[in-house]
């Protein structure tokens, strides 16, 4: 399994990655599936997995800096 996501999961949005990931572990929670197709379901859902928390965690970075920046606004105009 590679460590980068394929550019096609990398064009996936958030909700698109995480309602595909839904659905595989739907998939894999049902069972009825080979060893085979259970693990192509797994390795695809740690690649959504990894899609969705790299979402994330660009989603937290810019909030983050969206506080800071309010924060550093707020001192600012006390020391005026």
């Amino acid at each position: 399994m590679t460590s980068k996501a394929s550019p096609a999961d990398e064009a996936l949005g958030y909700e698109q990655a995480r309602d595909e990931l839904i659905e595989v572990v739907r998939r894999l929670e049902a069972g009825g599936t080979n060893l085979e197709e259970s693990l192509a379901l797994w390795e695809r859902g740690e690649e959504l997995a990894k899609v969705c928390r790299r979402w994330l965690e660009g989603a937290r970075a810019r909030l983050d800096a969206a506080l800071a920046e309010e924060a550093e606004e707020d001192e600012a105009r006390a020391s005026e």
